[in-house]
């Protein structure tokens, strides 16, 4: 039989064509069928691939962010305005499915796989059963090999994982992206699997293989001002079976490592210390991006944790750190180690990233041998697995915010260690040393200036990330996942004392004006005077954070839930930012002008949440896709807490304004004292 899919793939068919979204944000409107076809199509053992050129009608851009009531903002694609059409080249591949399914692993919520699932029906359920199970590779013994394999023995695998080096990637940094894959083959020994897993050059003359064929999984290399790196696979939706994987990494993403470690290591590293680093270094760097996504393409999520179950002095232990590395997980965003310090002598074994503990166990659990006769059995086997790991090593923990709960302060995307406050305040010793190197580090003839600019805003950036990882302790609320039999709490709250030291380090950091981060005579190379102070946005930006309706309510919530005692109120919070915010009411010291605009930005925030909005109920903008808008505070505790603090404050800056030598800082206090009054009582 042959039949003529010409019409089918060159029209505008959703399944084949530009999705609603992409055409609605691109102003794409109908298709112009004599300048739309069917480019090529070939097919492979287990794939087609079809490659198609389609030209949309677009109406032309109005002009930047100007709109027309009634009329669509218009395409911002040029091909748009210049001849009222768009035309994109698109490509469709067909995937043949396995015949027989691999058997499924069932999702355990404790262990990061990603997950595919259905809603199964049958006569004799009282409720439907949503079955998920983890996104993984069909990996098996050889033939004969079996009973090896299940008693424990290293075997071969049947079928070996091999990714491909795309022949496009430069040479000096191949044989990087293929340690980086390589080193997983230690984990898939834990799972009894020796030699599962490799990286191989892309045989270049060889004629007979293709990058299309879905048979072959490459790590593609994209000649890109990209700066990022990423590692998809395509799996079978019955089993979650991976079929095949194209990782891609852009050739800018080595301006990211670059920056990350210059502001993370150069304290320690004097190899980070320039802007164009040494092919060792850079190296390095590679093989750790590339470790990164190809745990991806083996099924495994973000691990952002993991790294909370390292003591943070463990990162200055030069012996302990180079042993086992400052996170147990490569899919952790740990990145290097900014904690260790220039007389902790550590080297560059105890800053990288590596493949750790829970990467060697998740391999375990997803790819080696667990008894059972039935799917059910294999489950519970699983599970019993799973908490004893937990109990043997805690490095086994798996925890992201991507699932769930954003306020677990152990679960954040760039920090380190069991205790954020510490680890940043190291953190912090070392942007100061970096600071005063970075004159001469980014010195290269001819630059305009643009190498401080950017390692400035990068370690400026830093600074906000650590801000960040220790607000996120205020309100904060661990989530650990259990099961029944456990018979343990999930949650929890972050104790107290945690709470204190965070809005303490706040205090001392942020609201403090850090002026070593001020050097105007740098910022007289870089930043106009007229434009926005970085310092104030900063301090600003992390005020909004800590005193905001949400996190207010929230620690209100957590003292109803877990007591008085144990937890950290509204109220002392509010009176712990209070003191250290307006100290200088009772030292009389001049308060500086950082000091004063942050001043009059809490007034006005906690003056905004006396008389708070009509809430929005959520909004459900697609199935299964709701956005909210936060708590409503007029039924919360937080108007009548934010009114009392204000009227405390006022009667302060009325007694302390009298007493004050400074005359700005005299005329401030009493601005402030009428804003409140006027605030408190409008009429």
């Amino acid at each position: 039989m042959v039949f003529d899919v010409s019409d089918f793939f060159k029209g505008d068919n959703q399944a084949v064509s530009i999705s609603p979204n992409t055409k609605r944000r691109y102003s794409l409107n109908s298709l112009a069928q004599d300048r739309s076809f069917v480019a090529k199509i070939t097919t492979y053992p287990i794939n087609t691939e079809i490659r198609t050129v389609k030209t949309f009608v677009a109406a032309p851009s109005f002009g930047g962010a100007v709109s027309i009531p009634g009329l669509p903002t218009g395409s911002n694609i040029r091909a748009a305005n210049d001849a009222g059409a768009v035309t994109v080249e698109l490509n469709t591949s067909l995937l043949l499915l396995p015949k027989v399914p691999m058997a499924r692993r069932i999702a355990d919520q404790r262990v990061g796989f990603f997950t595919r699932s259905f809603v199964r029906y049958s006569d004799d359920q009282q409720q439907v059963d949503r079955v998920s199970f983890a996104v993984r590779w069909r990996l098996e013994p050889k033939d004969g090999e079996w009973e090896k394999w299940k008693k424990g023995e290293l075997v071969e695998p049947k079928k070996p994982i091999i990714y491909y080096i795309d022949p496009a990637t430069p040479k000096q940094w191949r044989k990087h992206l293929i340690a980086g894959i390589n080193d997983w083959q230690a984990a898939f020994e834990k799972a009894g699997f020796k030699n599962a897993i490799m990286g191989k050059e892309w045989p270049e003359n060889d004629s007979t293989m293709s990058m299309e064929d879905a048979r072959f999984s490459v790590v593609r290399y994209f000649a890109s001002d990209i700066e990022n790196a990423y590692g998809p696979n395509v799996n079978d939706p019955r089993s979650g079976e991976i079929l095949e994987s194209h990782i891609g990494w852009y050739h800018n993403v080595m301006k990211l490592v670059h920056d990350w470690y210059m502001v993370q290591a150069a304290a320690v590293d004097p190899g980070a210390r320039k802007m164009k680093y040494d092919d060792e270094l850079m190296g390095d760097l590679i093989r750790f991006v590339s470790s990164h996504e190809v745990g991806h393409t083996l099924g495994l999520a973000h691990n952002m944790g993991n790294s909370s179950k390292t003591p943070v002095e463990n990162l200055r232990n030069k012996a302990w750190v180079e042993a086992n590395g400052h996170t147990g997980s490569i899919m952790d965003y740990a990145r290097f180690n900014y904690v260790a310090q220039p007389e902790d002598n550590i080297s560059r074994k105890g800053l990288y990233p590596r493949i750790g503990d829970y990467d060697k166990w998740a391999m375990k659990w997803g790819y080696g041998y667990i008894p059972g006769n039935t799917e059910e059995e294999t489950k519970i086997n699983a599970s019993k697995m799973v908490t004893a790991a937990l109990k043997e090593n805690p490095r086994h923990w798996f925890g992201t915010y991507e699932r769930g709960n954003r306020n677990d302060p152990r679960s954040q995307s760039e920090d380190l260690s069991d205790n954020s406050v510490k680890a940043s305040e190291y953190g912090i010793l070392n942007l100061k040393r970096i600071l005063k190197g970075l004159p001469e580090w980014t010195k290269e003839e001819a630059d305009p200036y643009d190498n401080i600019e950017t390692m400035y805003v990068q370690l400026l950036g830093q600074f906000r990330r650590y801000v960040g990882h220790v607000t996120t302790n205020v309100g904060g609320v661990y989530e650990t996942f259990k099961v029944a039999e456990q018979n343990e709490p999930v949650y929890e709250i972050t104790p107290k004392a945690r709470q204190k030291e965070a809005v303490a380090f706040l205090n001392k950091q942020v609201f403090e004006t850090p002026n070593w981060l001020i050097d105007r005579e740098l910022w007289n190379k870089f930043n106009n005077p007229n434009s926005n102070d970085p310092i104030m946005g900063m301090q600003d930006a992390a005020l909004g954070s800590l005193v905001s309706g949400d996190r207010l309510n929230r620690l209100q919530l957590n003292a109803e839930r877990f007591g008085q005692d144990k937890a950290y109120n509204a109220m002392e919070m509010l009176a712990d930012v209070q003191n250290g915010l307006f100290s200088e009411l009772n030292s009389k010291k001049a308060i500086d002008t950082y000091r004063r605009l942050l001043q009059k930005s809490y007034v006005d925030r906690l003056l905004g949440l006396v008389n708070p909005g009509a809430a929005q109920a959520p909004q459900t903008i697609a199935p299964g896709f709701t956005i909210s808008f936060g708590p409503d505070l007029k039924k919360s505790d937080v108007p009548a807490i934010v009114r009392a603090q204000l009227v405390g404050l006022r009667s302060q800056l009325v007694s302390s304004a009298a007493g004050m030598g400074d005359k700005l800082s005299k005329v401030h206090a009493q601005d402030l004292a009428e804003k409140i009054r006027q605030g408190l009582d409008p009429k």
